[in-house]
């Protein structure tokens, strides 16, 4: 087990566990085969998504009940280290790449090799498409739709001032400054310093120059770091572009803050796409575009989540749960619910995403995404180091020099 991962460092996070919400679907009892699925779908359309999916596998499969627990990201980690130290964990588990190399460090994962290459659709998924779930030759998960990171702007404010979208750092930073107008309540960017924010405080670090992983090196440049720190808080502490909030912001509050007129612009991923169209004309009032470039690399995030076997118990029900995701009926019902891209190159071809505009600036990121860092270690650093030093830097406790010492000294813990 890696060190990480033990039981005292699990018994003293265990009284602060979220209990997981469910969203029971109706299912018929007394069937031949019961698998419980945990996943982080946060937000209505992911809700609504999920329960697409569900509905179309009970018609395929009236065998196999699906019962689904959402588990909040900040309490994901935890509460399945516990279920695996308890020998209590589910039989199928959605896991993000950056978390990967710690949960088969700690035995959670199931080798699905063989399953994937007998399975007829193993072809219409490109290879690559499995490195981020891949160690050893041994496959441990299959993707069931794609994270393609891109940028929210309210194109109406952005023709009311004249500006044009920016592709740099420094054109956004300036369309931020040209928008934002307190009188209004206007900022021109939501910045997420809370929950989840921890993931564009690295690409940040990267875009400057500064990646935590090249190959088998780990480590970050101080020099390069420091100016993606000192960039991204200066934002709130000196240009004063985001919203007051912005050190506690996760999810809800940045896309809620960019659909009621706070903000001008946000980035998030292409699972986004139909929250906002709820609230927003899509092409009118918002429009979508690509990361922008930092004075060193253009970092947006190219990544799956996967569906992975956790228990032996019923795995060959998981593994029908877990297929049925590459199905492109599935895939495609999934993306009209939620935005987000398919996994598969047949459902990625349907006209829905290659006949919309708005979908563009995904296509164009598909040629230059690249995938997120993958390390044991990796996802507690990022949330239990990085996001509170970059907090601190945002509330002005600590300067953006201070907070990437103390995320080097994290690091070096992290991977000592």
């Amino acid at each position: 087990m890696n060190k990480n991962f033990n039981r005292r460092s699990v018994l003293k996070i265990g009284a602060g566990l979220m209990a997981a919400t469910a969203l029971t679907p109706s299912l018929a009892f007394g069937q031949t085969a019961n698998i419980n699925y945990w996943h982080t779908f946060t937000s209505q359309s992911e809700f609504a998504g999920l329960e697409e999916v569900m509905k179309l596998f009970k018609a395929a499969h009236p065998d196999i009940v699906v019962t689904q627990e959402n588990i909040p990201n900040p309490d994901f980690m935890a509460k399945i280290t516990a279920a695996v130290l308890a020998d209590s964990r589910p039989n199928v588990t959605m896991v993000s790449s950056e978390r990967f190399a710690d949960l088969l460090a700690m035995g959670a994962l199931t080798d699905m090799t063989e399953r994937l290459s007998s399975w007829d659709k193993r072809s219409d998924f490109d290879d690559s498409r499995f490195d981020s779930i891949t160690k050893d030759g041994k496959i441990y998960g299959l993707p069931a739709f794609s994270f393609v990171d891109w940028m929210y702007y309210r194109k109406d404010w952005f023709e009311e001032a004249g500006i044009a979208p920016p592709t740099t750092y420094a054109e956004m930073r300036d369309a931020a400054i040209a928008i934002t107008d307190p009188s209004k309540g206007r900022y021109g960017f939501g910045l997420r310093g809370g929950p989840g924010g921890q993931n564009y405080i690295n690409n940040v670090m990267e875009a400057f120059g500064s990646p935590v992983q090249q190959g088998d090196q780990i480590g970050l440049d101080r020099d390069k770091a420091i100016e993606g720190i000192a960039w991204f808080s200066g934002l709130l502490t000196q240009d004063k572009v985001v919203p007051p909030s912005a050190p506690n912001d996760g999810f809800r509050q940045v896309i809620e803050g960019f659909q009621t007129g706070q903000t001008g612009m946000i980035w998030h991923h292409t699972g986004s796409f139909q929250d906002i169209a709820s609230k927003l004309e899509p092409g009118v009032e918002f429009g979508t575009l690509a990361m922008p470039a930092g004075p060193a690399a253009r970092v947006a995030r190219l990544a799956y989540a996967y569906n992975s076997i956790t228990k032996d118990e019923n795995a060959d029900a998981s593994w029908e749960w877990i297929k049925f995701w590459g199905e492109p009926d599935a895939a495609i019902a999934f993306l009209d619910k939620t935005g987000y891209f398919p996994a598969s190159n047949s459902a990625s071809a349907d006209p829905r995403i290659a006949d919309n505009p708005l979908y563009k600036p995904a296509a164009e990121t598909l040629v230059f995404g690249r995938p997120q860092p993958s390390f044991p270690g990796l996802a507690g650093w990022l949330e239990s180091v990085v996001l509170p030093a970059f907090q601190r830097a945002l509330i002005g406790e600590a300067t953006p020099e201070q907070a990437v010492d103390e995320m080097i000294d994290g690091l070096n813990q992290a991977i000592g």
